[in-house]
């Protein structure tokens, strides 16, 4: 970038008082107004977040290393800012935000740093997880759209921990994936799958974060839980998890995933269901209903509460893409 091409508008002898509304002034020449509103509010919240805390050089220092140790520790099946960002509720935050779910619909829940783009494709019945210490179940879900008709040739993505309480890709000796899966729902919305009953398990806890969690007093167990994915187009992209009810970290999440309405239980596998699926009289069964919402619906109810919010703060704003800017016209 050439200097002598940008417009620098004059700025020294800036202190406490008056170094906010100049940094916002220097980053707001972008003819991006998304990106010029997010720098302003960003750069807003974090002065005032210094000038609330009366920040100190040494604890600015001590946050420069934390998140450089955080790069350092990431590689391409560990992604430690998205942990970060799920033990301090961000994720969870930012996805309600950006996918509103209309009532009746299936909330989403966080996608957690290991999920890959690996797994296999799964035909209906077959096993996703090889685990031999894992106690085996069946899996029979629906997908309907928010007015109770299917959606076929939905893309599901499914991944979970084997018996150990760790995913495929922590395991060094791994030969390929495994414990994950991509399957498609048929022309009546439904897909079924065999796999081993979720497991309680702790985060990665060996770097950063988990020192966070260790000073803070936080421990880094997640419930018994299964992910999903759906993606189709016209629908709203949806990331979520179910949940094993009665799990000892049911309330106490270290990510904050945990919602009353993805709270499953497994039953017995009865003589028909047996038969039907292939497994054993009395094996473990989970069936769920997935409802997922339209593209448009969810764009509506985004912009919808976009504009509430922003009101309530007193911020008079225009949607561009389905995004909050600056009215100033």
């Amino acid at each position: 970038m050439n200097p002598s091409n940008a417009k620098v508008p004059p700025m020294k002898d800036l202190t406490v008082d008056n170094i906010t509304e100049n940094t916002i002034r220097i980053n707001s020449q972008s003819s991006d107004a998304r990106l010029t509103y997010v720098l302003e509010r960003l750069v807003t919240h974090m002065h005032d977040f210094a000038r609330e805390t009366r920040l100190s050089t040494k604890e600015w220092m001590a946050a420069i290393q934390f998140l450089t140790a955080v790069g350092q520790i990431c590689s391409n099946v560990r992604q430690e800012f998205i942990l970060l960002s799920d033990v301090l509720g961000l994720s969870l935050l930012i996805d309600s935000i950006d996918h509103p779910k209309p009532s009746h619909s299936t909330e989403g829940s966080v996608l957690g740093p290991f999920h890959t783009h690996e797994a296999e494709d799964l035909a209906h019945g077959e096993v996703m997880s090889h685990d031999p210490n894992g106690e085996p179940c069946l899996v029979i879900c629906t997908i309907k759209d928010n007015h109770g008709n299917p959606v076929p040739d939905v893309k599901v993505d499914i991944w979970e921990t084997d018996s150990s309480g760790h995913y495929d890709v922590q395991h060094a000796d791994r030969d390929g994936p495994d414990g994950r899966c991509v399957i498609r729902s048929d022309q009546d919305g439904n897909f079924w799958f065999k796999a081993i009953k979720p497991v309680p398990y702790p985060i990665p806890h060996d770097g950063p974060v988990g020192k966070l969690l260790e000073k803070l007093h936080r421990h880094p167990y997640r419930p018994a839980h299964m992910h999903f994915m759906f993606e189709k187009p016209g629908y709203d992209h949806l990331i979520t998890a179910l949940y094993i009810r009665g799990d000892p970290y049911e309330t106490s999440d270290a990510v904050f995933g945990v919602k009353n309405s993805l709270l499953v239980d497994f039953h017995p596998a009865d003589k028909m269901v047996a038969k039907e699926y292939d497994v054993a009289v009395g094996s473990a069964v989970l069936e769920h209903d997935f409802v997922l919402v339209s593209e448009q619906e969810a764009f509506d109810l985004r912009a919808e509460k976009s504009r509430k919010a922003l009101e309530a703060l007193g911020r008079k704003v225009k949607l561009i893409e389905g995004l909050p800017v600056p009215d100033v016209d």
